[in-house]
């Protein structure tokens, strides 16, 4: 059972971070500036797959990938812009090579289905309990066929069996959560809010365990699951809402042990 007082708690920060104010600061901004669906999804899966060290760096390097594709993405991936893209280092140990093997396997998406949310339906992605890692492993099998049978782990994480998938989970919550705050919710139909799981990171499973949320000491695959069934017995239908108190706690570096 979750103690009353740590579910006021979660209620209460989700509700101060939820907030339209936080989308200027996050990386989410940048596929809330398009309309057409095609523009969402490329934009929210490169923005979430770099969404990782200093935030002010991510959003810079956000700004980068879209100036590189003259802020037309899903015209610049049905173009083959990014054949002509130079060799570049984009965020960190994401370069050039790896946006380009990226996009080369979203054209062969987009080629094949309207949107990577027909692409996900056809897969059935809604009959799997873990529907995300479902849709990673048919992406990462069309990126692969994309670049002549090459993987590459920078785009899209291989080891299912085990990854949190920390940055997929967050374009998801962006593309499937429709409270009408901060998150897009253009996915209709493809996976329901109650299916998503916790983008997990170091300070959102810290304080998840701080909180007594969380006992497992991975940040793996398996501490997602347990984390979001947790989060569940709050909220069935809505579960990851609860990422922005977590993510707002560990940011603003509250007393929250309860041990």
């Amino acid at each position: 059972m979750i103690d009353p007082e740590i579910k006021e708690l979660l209620d209460h920060e989700a509700s101060v971070i939820n907030n339209p104010d936080f989308i200027d600061k996050d990386p989410v901004q940048f596929p809330r500036r398009f309309d057409r669906l095609q523009d969402i999804e490329i934009v929210a899966l490169l923005s979430a797959s770099i969404a990782w060290g200093n935030r002010k760096m991510i959003c810079s390097n956000c700004e980068k990938m879209l100036k590189l594709m003259d802020y037309q993405p899903y015209s610049y991936v049905m173009d083959q812009g990014y054949e002509e893209l130079p060799d570049m280092n984009i965020h960190r140990t994401f370069f050039a090579k790896d946006m380009r093997h990226f996009l080369r396997g979203l054209n062969r998406v987009y080629t094949q289905f309207p949107s990577i949310a027909e692409f996900a339906k056809s897969k059935k992605i809604h009959d799997d309990s873990l529907p995300a890692w479902r849709l990673v492993e048919h992406l990462n099998q069309e990126l692969a066929l994309a670049n002549g049978g090459v993987t590459n782990s920078r785009c899209l994480p291989g080891n299912l069996d085990s990854t949190a998938l920390k940055r997929v989970n967050m374009a998801l919550r962006w593309l499937v959560r429709d409270d009408g705050i901060v998150d897009i919710g253009v996915w209709k139909g493809v996976i329901t809010p109650a299916q998503l799981f916790i983008p997990l990171d170091v300070h959102v499973g810290n304080t998840a365990r701080g909180l007594n949320l969380l006992t497992r000491k991975s940040n793996d695959k398996n501490a997602v699951i347990q984390l979001t069934s947790c989060l569940k017995e709050m909220r069935p239908d809505d579960p990851v809402i609860y990422d922005y108190a977590l993510f707002g706690i560990g940011v603003n570096g509250k007393d929250i042990n309860v041990n």
